[in-house]
């Protein structure tokens, strides 16, 4: 594919090698968003489109300044509209994590758009090409749903290669105990065979289970996975990023309806939200890694009927998205243990906008 470079884009965007400020805008649940600024602190951001339930990704430049978002099923650009050929991605707002945007490495132009088909149906995993230097700078979408496995759970995340460049993407066979690890570089998606580690839990069941979250640790080294009903557990095993292979699985629970994970910032402690069996039953659960049971410690319980996604800030701070509410719940201090992390119910508000069970995904850069 030839890059065109307009003089709009010649501000330094949020390809992998130059990447500052990716994760400062945030856009999700009822058209609500985040803003963080320099020194980390976050405001309401009310000038998103958005309505998703669940997944959701966004890109900016490396300086945050938008470019796009998506929740799966439609890219909005930095005007908030729609782009042309954006509005019928085969995700899903109602998948767990249904969009995640990979930067091309060897583009500052060039956007690679994954998303994940609700309960395993048929739609799997695809990918989708976001071009920057179309349509004046405001960019459109060259490819859509290019194919790369189905069916698949409601699983994706992804990391920086050990090279320091490259990407990889991370899902879930669904029906199996499989996950699969797609690789991103300068010649765009291996869309061939992917790296393949059967290990831990099956995905496999009725199509709800097919629900739950899947995180990389900061340092790279470890990825987690929250299986819903009927497993209802949180696992965690290891990460090669030079090969992309999973590996030594460790499982924890019954936490009934376990759905969002997230590492704290020095990669040694898990966290993990359930719902109880029905919702009601509104939990955050630590691990501590180190230990070989994992040592797990109630150290939140929400008000709100439902909790969803965790997810890590670019303040270092964990948010947790709960249901239909204004505000998130926050983890302040991440890194110490047990009831020290500081959870906080009623910690952001959003400016009136109100959150669903998702956060934005964004790619784990090592």
């Amino acid at each position: 594919m030839k890059r065109f470079f307009f003089l709009f884009l010649l501000l330094p965007l949020s390809f992998l090698g130059r990447a500052q400020r990716p994760n400062d805008l945030w856009y999700f649940g009822q058209q609500a968003g985040l803003r963080f600024d320099s020194t980390g602190t976050p405001s309401p951001l009310n000038d998103g489109k958005m309505s998703t339930y669940e997944g959701c990704a966004v890109a900016t430049t490396s300086r945050g300044e938008l470019l796009f978002y998506t929740n799966g099923e439609t890219v909005w650009n930095r005007a908030h509209r729609p782009m042309p050929n954006g509005t019928k991605l085969m995700g899903a707002g109602s998948s767990t994590q249904s969009a995640l945007i990979v930067p091309d490495p060897g583009s500052g132009n060039i956007f690679y758009i994954f998303t994940v088909a609700p309960q395993g149906t048929g739609n799997g995993l695809r990918y989708s090409i976001v071009d920057m230097t179309r349509q004046d700078g405001l960019g459109d979408l060259p490819r859509v749903n290019a194919l790369l496995m189905t069916p698949v759970a409601e699983k994706l995340a992804a990391v920086r290669h050990a090279n320091g460049r490259d990407v990889w993407v991370l899902a879930h066979r669904w029906n199996s105990n499989a996950f699969v690890a797609y690789l991103v570089t300068a010649d765009g998606v291996s869309s061939g065979k992917p790296v393949s580690s059967n290990v831990g839990s099956m995905n496999a069941g009725p199509g709800r289970n097919a629900i739950g979250a899947l995180k990389f640790s900061p340092d790279g080294t470890k990825v987690a996975a929250a299986l819903w009903k009927e497993t209802n557990r949180f696992e965690v095993y290891d990460f090669d990023r030079a090969t992309g292979k999973v590996s030594k699985p460790r499982g924890f629970g019954p936490y009934p309806e376990a759905y969002g994970v997230e590492f704290s910032p020095d990669s040694r402690l898990l966290y993990g939200s359930c719902n109880g069996l029905g919702g009601g039953e509104t939990q955050v659960w630590q691990f501590d890694l180190s230990k070989k049971d994992g040592a797990p410690v109630l150290v939140g319980k929400s008000k709100n009927r439902k909790i969803g996604a965790i997810q890590r800030g670019p303040n270092g701070r964990l948010y947790v998205a709960r249901e239909d509410n204004a505000n998130l719940g926050v983890i302040e201090q991440p890194n110490e243990l047990g009831k020290a992390c500081k959870y906080v119910d009623e910690g952001v508000k959003l400016g009136g906008r109100r959150s669903k069970l998702g956060l934005p995904a964004f790619v784990v850069l090592p």
